[in-house]
């Protein structure tokens, strides 16, 4: 816990670092409504973000794609949402059914199969640095690891909400005392390699603290927070003294 409220504070830090920068520090800036760019082939235009792509393709005198077939874009949204093809029988069913809302009830099915949590909990599990064993020259096995996988699995096909998925992760016991699911999140905090017979038991202990930190800002701030471990970061607001 004392780990997290550092990267609160060395967070806050960095943030009015920012504030005082607002054009070199643009990624810490507010959400503000931009106005779609005028296109040319507006008819091809369905929603904002294709005004946004078509006007860059446009200055190079491009344009979109041709639609995808039924057959390409059924195959698409099934690697997409459950990480398995189709099946023939699956792909006639979805090219015989004329309805027009085809695709939409294609996409809720998908996403109510509880292979779509399993899918995209693999992205999350490289994310975290999940193992099922401690790493380094012993190796040894985390028997109770898969606990935490199937945690982030039941959190997707839940549509868990991000912020409450963040607590968890972070400090799930303190914050939510008694909830099972809340003390397993908290897993997140022990991915780290170990080498448990370590002679140096206090370095042993830095470096765990080093990789929890780090993991942290890069899996819920997509910032690589180590870089400042030796120097002040090149990029953002980021000082050594605040590592």
């Amino acid at each position: 816990m004392r780990g997290v409220l550092a990267i609160c504070v060395c967070l806050v830090s960095f943030a009015a670092r920012a504030d005082e920068q607002p054009a070199a520090e643009w990624a810490y800036q507010p959400l503000r409504h931009i106005t779609p760019p005028a296109v040319k082939q507006q008819q091809v235009v369905r929603n904002p973000i294709d005004a946004f792509v078509l006007a860059e393709l446009e200055k190079k005198g491009l344009s979109f794609a041709a639609p995808a077939t039924g057959r390409t874009l059924v195959r698409r949204v099934y690697f997409d949402l459950i990480g398995l093809p189709p099946t023939p029988e699956e792909i006639d069913e979805f090219l015989n059914d004329k309805s027009p809302d085809a695709y939409e009830r294609l996409v809720d099915r998908l996403l109510a199969s509880p292979r779509y949590g399993e899918r995209q909990a693999t992205f999350w599990l490289d994310l975290v640095r999940y193992a099922e064993s401690d790493g380094f020259k012993a190796d040894d096995p985390r028997p109770s690891a898969w606990r935490y996988r199937d945690y982030i699995i039941r959190s997707f096909n839940r549509d868990k909400p991000y912020d409450r998925f963040v607590k968890e992760q972070l400090a799930g016991d303190e914050l939510f005392p008694g909830n099972l699911d809340a003390v397993i999140a908290t897993g997140f905090l022990r991915h780290y390699p170990d080498e448990y017979n370590a002679i140096n038991c206090e370095q042993r202990r830095q470096e765990i603290l080093n990789d929890i930190t780090d993991t942290t800002a890069t899996a819920f701030l997509g910032v690589t927070l180590g870089c400042a471990r030796c120097h002040d970061h090149k990029f953002d607001p980021l000082l050594q003294t605040d590592y």
